[in-house]
């Protein structure tokens, strides 16, 4: 009968908290768990977006291996974000990204196939919509450019042979919009999408969603 140890609880940003399960004495090392948040040239941590609402212990209460670290929201490149985050990876994990996290996930798997098993997509910010990126033309131009996603031409998204899925935002707005998911999903092959979606954590009407998002990450994750 199989022995669980290990710890579980809320860690902070950048903690890795590793659970044991041993089969006749064996022992095996579940797949890791990368949290990419999001931002755009704002003070945004993992503390504010995964830890305080729930995601990072609920993930680990359930069993998983989570690496929750900070990233620079105002990065010299998409491709220099994805360099540091693959700094923070030991070993292949599962990247759950978020917003504009989702830009340096993709990146991430473009870049570093071998360290990403699978991508959980949520709500990815939408790319090329002028209205939009008005906020940040002064400040982060040279990172808003793209096709579906900012960083990231659209052949390059039909070249991932990762296992993805992809949410899209609840309720939809400007920033995560629809068409986004749903190029995501019309570009890579065999992704599927997440329903239904959820706001941004940060966001005070996400707690009601918290379970079902777990739920949904718990159950993502666990596909062989």
């Amino acid at each position: 009968m199989p022995v669980e140890g290990g710890r579980t609880g809320t860690a902070p940003p950048g903690s890795v908290v590793g659970i044991l399960v041993v089969v006749e004495g064996a022992e095996e090392k579940i797949t890791p768990v990368v949290l990419v948040h999001g931002g755009l040239a704002e003070d945004m941590d993992a503390e504010r977006f995964w830890t305080r609402p729930g995601i990072t212990g609920g993930l680990m209460a359930r069993g998983f291996e989570v690496i929750a670290e900070d990233r620079d929201t105002s990065p010299a490149s998409w491709p220099h974000a994805a360099n540091e985050l693959a700094a923070t990876i030991e070993s292949t994990s599962d990247v759950v990204a978020a917003s504009n996290g989702v830009s340096v996930a993709v990146r991430l798997a473009l870049q570093y196939p071998r360290l990403v098993n699978r991508l959980l997509l949520l709500r990815p910010a939408t790319a090329g919509d002028e209205r939009v990126d008005a906020a940040w033309t002064n400040t982060v131009e040279h990172l808003l450019s793209g096709d579906t996603l900012r960083g990231i031409a659209d052949a390059e998204l039909a070249t991932l042979d990762h296992r993805v899925a992809v949410m899209a935002a609840e309720p939809d707005n400007p920033v995560h919009q629809r068409r986004t998911v749903e190029r995501l999903l019309a570009l890579i092959p065999s992704s599927t999408e997440l329903t239904p979606g959820c706001p941004e954590p940060p966001h005070p009407g996400f707690a009601p969603y918290l379970p079902g998002l777990l739920a949904h990450l718990t159950s993502a994750l666990s596909e062989p």
